[in-house]
């Protein structure tokens, strides 16, 4: 019996899209929704006649848009935010490949910033191109003490990350909060380090640009109004990093296999506890590395009290990896939309009178739309007519197949072999294949002809 086939190239394009649709449906659909409930919110809360109120939160939106991407010194605003993100959701998502919930990203943050600020005071007489690789060195490895110790508890101790990071949290925000304002406190402060030296902060992007490429190319007027540093380009290189971690050796594999199923992982051999330590070692180098960056790159360059415990970018880093589904480029542009409604929520504020709560009133809803699973339930109650009805994923062939060259007569029926004739044809027909006739020298006319297995024309036989 002739068995219907796809080209393997076919097959693959075909999964590819498949899995791509299925990767961005969820994210998308949640963004979607998240818009559509803040329109009604402000549409609710807007005094005046049902048009005024739809007016409202169209400009609302656009005072958003413009405010985080109408320009290029708004871009440079929006990546200021961005750049701490991309790393902390580094570390959330990292984890949750291992199954983990790491919550402690800001307190990760915390200590890398500190050790870097510490490194930064007592090294005032080194040159910058040491200085600087030594405190993002330093607040690497000092995140990933404080995330390991967390992963420490987990594999040997049982402690669930959820309560050892939350707990490692607060002792790193009063930790530093004490180094701040006793040890290091600048002359005359009340809660604040001096600035670190100037040969340990990174330039801002176009004045790095106007000092490089700047001179034999067009140099950016004005360079100091844009306040991104070239710290977002060492968090695109850590988004490389993560996904060449994740997605090309075997430690991402294992880590992988942990998160998905523990007790197949422990039967399959793979070390689990070592795993889980070094997968919490290395979401905590990754916040570390943002603190580091964000006190580097960003003016007043200094330490200041109480500014740990008020921030939210390692919580936010939460949302993010889950909007992004835990992979790079998803994390990269989840970034770009949570640090853009940060940035633009002042504008809108200022121009629209829409207060900057909204903002945390879309990021709650695209989290809440994320983990309520709105979508499937959608696509499960549709009909199937309608063609977005949700049909089983397609898989890879399975085990015991293989694509092989069938060799075909001109009226495109497949040679028989010895177990009898081929479907269509007649016994005599058959016994003339046995005695090699056709059967040696296939036929190469027509148009689903196959002389041999590099054919692209090849037809899949189950064996």
């Amino acid at each position: 019996m002739a068995v219907p086939t796809i080209q393997q190239s076919t097959f693959d394009r075909l999964l590819w899209l498949r899995k791509f649709g299925a990767s961005i449906g969820r994210p998308v659909f949640a963004v979607i929704l998240a818009m559509i409930a803040g329109s009604i919110v402000i549409m609710i809360t807007t005094p005046g006649s049902p048009g005024n109120r739809f007016t409202t939160a169209l400009a609302a939106y656009q005072t958003l848009f413009s405010g985080s991407f109408g320009g290029a010194q708004s871009i440079s605003y929006t990546l200021v935010y961005v750049t701490p993100l991309i790393l902390t959701s580094l570390s959330v998502a990292i984890a949750f490949r291992t199954g983990l919930f790491n919550i402690g990203a800001e307190g990760q943050l915390a200590v890398g910033a500190m050790v870097a600020g510490i490194i930064g005071f007592k090294a005032t007489t080194w040159p910058g191109w040491l200085l600087i690789p030594t405190m993002l060195i330093g607040s690497m490895l000092a995140g990933a003490v404080w995330g390991g110790i967390a992963g420490v508890l987990k594999a040997w101790r049982g402690a669930h990350e959820v309560v050892t990071t939350i707990m490692l949290n607060w002792i790193a925000f009063f930790g530093t909060d004490y180094l701040i304002d006793v040890t290091f406190k600048a002359p005359n402060q009340a809660d604040q380090t001096p600035a670190i030296p100037m040969q340990a902060t990174l330039p801002q992007i176009s004045v790095f640009y106007n000092n490089t490429l700047g001179t034999f190319l067009p140099k950016i007027a004005n360079p100091q109004q844009y306040f991104v540093d070239v710290g977002f380009f060492l968090a695109l290189l850590a988004l490389v990093v993560y996904w060449f971690l994740v997605s090309r050796t075997t430690f991402g594999y294992e880590i992988r296999v942990i998160g998905q199923n523990l007790k197949a992982a422990r039967y399959a051999g793979i070390p689990v506890k070592r795993n889980i330590f070094l997968s919490m070692a290395i979401a905590g180098a990754f916040s570390g590395l943002a603190g580091a960056i964000h006190l580097m790159g960003q003016f007043p360059y200094q330490l200041i009290g109480d500014v740990f415990r008020l921030d939210t970018t390692g919580f936010d880093a939460i949302g993010v990896a889950l909007l992004g589904r835990n992979t790079a480029i998803g994390v990269l542009l989840a970034a770009l939309l949570f640090g853009g409604l940060r940035q633009g929520a002042s504008l809108m504020q200022l121009n629209a009178n829409i207060p900057a709560d909204l903002v945390f009133i879309i990021q709650a809803l695209v989290l809440f739309s994320i983990a309520s699973e709105f979508l499937p339930v959608i696509q499960r109650s549709l009909p199937k007519w309608s063609g977005l009805w949700r049909k089983p994923a397609l898989v890879p062939p399975i085990e015991g197949t293989s694509v092989v060259a069938v060799p075909l007569h001109d009226n495109n029926l497949p040679v028989a072999d010895s177990s009898g004739p081929a479907p269509g044809e007649n016994g005599a027909t058959a016994g003339n294949n046995e005695n090699g006739s056709d059967a040696a020298q296939p036929s190469s006319t027509g148009a689903g002809s196959a002389g041999s297995s590099s054919n692209p024309d090849a037809r899949t036989e189950e064996e």
